[in-house]
């Protein structure tokens, strides 16, 4: 079901497999989300319910795009009391360790009176985009929300398809609980460009987050400029870190965890012991008998998952860093020398006891993490994705006397001689 691999060609056969998978840009998929997004622009809400009755099936009135509070209270309402007791944990856990990024504006004085600082402050409204079907999480509601929140968002819209509310009581009970009430019964790339660009009946936001199919992430691909993204979602993906101290069962149960995400989810292990390798492989197999996602999890595995064996721990970590995953575990004797030779990875998590269910549900830092190498160049969901820095400078005449010149002279080097005169003008006060 899972392939051990040691030879180093079949490895870098492997890996190239695995990095094909991640999102390109498809030259249909982006002319397909672009018509609609021109649509959505041209027509507004017409439009909208045009495109929720030919993609979902559903005919709607514009007076019925916004969710109603007493059937989003009605949905809620069905939640498991488990489930809700659960939602209220996670809730105070991300919320927690969201609130410790805060940032705060400053201010420094640098002498003859200059003050230089910078300010923070929130945007003023945020989209979130939950999506439908069996992708429809709670969870990804509260790591969305809550950073927003502590942020100080103060207009937060969720955009969702049609019957996702009703179909999934955990996503109503989620924003019942984090108070969200402006809701709209709309999905897809049309529902990213209402938010980016408003419709008589949707406002525009000036950030948008949340995980979409291939049409919402290339909508929200074009839509970047006109407002703030997240990122470009990909598939999800895991590696797993592990030594001959690892447990084997363990090891199978995270790499079965990721694959049943969906058909192009991968779950890697990279281990320095090969009998680990087998073990890992045969409890995989074992395992994955009794789950219902059984299909979904062996296409998976077949297409982009992979058991590789190295022959040194800094061999393995070179290897970690070539994927750059969105998770990574590290299950070794020496888990902290192992990660202080990591250097891409979205989120990391230590030890026999830390499966990456504990953070994408509970645990605190967000689930919404850089993904297809990403972790290279870009960091989990925050607080900081709502958050705007302004520079202040505020200079006096006793320094600007002292350093009308150097300006002029730097301006004038790039050819703006009226930047340098508006420096030397005021010289003659």
């Amino acid at each position: 079901m899972i392939e051990v691999i040691s030879d180093g060609r079949a490895r870098q056969a492997k890996l190239a497999r695995i990095k094909e998978r991640r999102i390109a840009a498809d030259a249909g998929l982006l002319s397909a989300a672009a018509e609609i997004i021109e649509e959505v622009r041209r027509r507004g809400d017409a439009a909208l319910l045009d495109y929720t009755a030919r993609f979902d099936g559903v005919r709607l009135r514009a007076c019925e795009l916004r969710v109603e509070e007493s059937a989003l209270r009605e949905s809620a309402a069905r939640v498991d009391s488990r489930v809700l007791g659960a939602l209220r944990a996670s809730i105070r856990n991300v919320r927690a360790f969201h609130e410790r990024e805060r940032a705060e504006s400053w201010e420094m004085e640098t002498g003859r009176g200059v003050r230089l600082g910078q300010r923070v402050s929130p945007v003023d409204a945020a989209g979130l985009y939950v999506p439908g079907g069996t992708a429809s999480y709670p969870s990804s509601v509260v790591m969305n929300v809550v950073p927003a929140q502590v942020a100080g968002v103060k207009r937060i819209a969720v955009v969702t398809p049609p019957r996702t509310l009703s179909q999934t009581p955990a996503v109503a009970a989620a924003l019942v609980e984090l108070g969200v009430a402006e809701i709209y019964q709309v999905g897809g790339a049309q529902a990213v460009a209402a938010l980016a660009y408003g419709t008589e009946t949707i406002p525009r936001v000036d950030v948008i987050t949340g995980p979409g199919n291939k049409y919402v992430a290339a909508a929200k691909k074009l839509v970047f400029g006109a407002v703030g993204i997240d990122s470009i979602a990909g598939p999800s993906e895991v590696v797993v870190l592990a030594d001959e101290t690892a447990r084997a069962d363990f090891v199978a149960a995270d790499l079965l965890a990721q694959a049943e995400h969906g058909e192009d989810a991968s779950a890697v292990l990279v281990t320095t012991d090969s009998e680990l390798a087998g073990r890992v492989a045969a409890e995989v197999a074992r395992q994955a008998e009794t789950l219902p996602r059984r299909k979904i999890i062996e296409c998976s595995l077949a297409d982009f998952g992979a058991v590789f064996v190295v022959g040194s721990l800094e061999e393995a970590c070179e290897l970690v860093n070539e994927l750059a995953p969105e998770h990574l575990e590290i299950n070794m004797r020496d888990e902290e020398g192992a990660a202080a030779r990591v250097r891409h990875a979205g989120a990391i998590f230590f030890g026999a006891h830390t499966p990456e269910a504990v953070g994408d549900y509970f645990a605190g830092p967000n689930h919404v993490l850089p993904t297809g190498g990403a972790a290279r160049f870009s960091s989990a969901l925050g607080v900081h994705n709502f958050l705007r820095r302004t520079s202040v400078i505020r200079y006096t005449r006793e320094e600007l006397n002292e350093t009308a010149c150097m300006i002029a002279a730097l301006a004038e080097s790039e050819g703006l001689d009226a930047h340098a005169r508006s420096a030397m003008i005021r010289l003659t006060e």
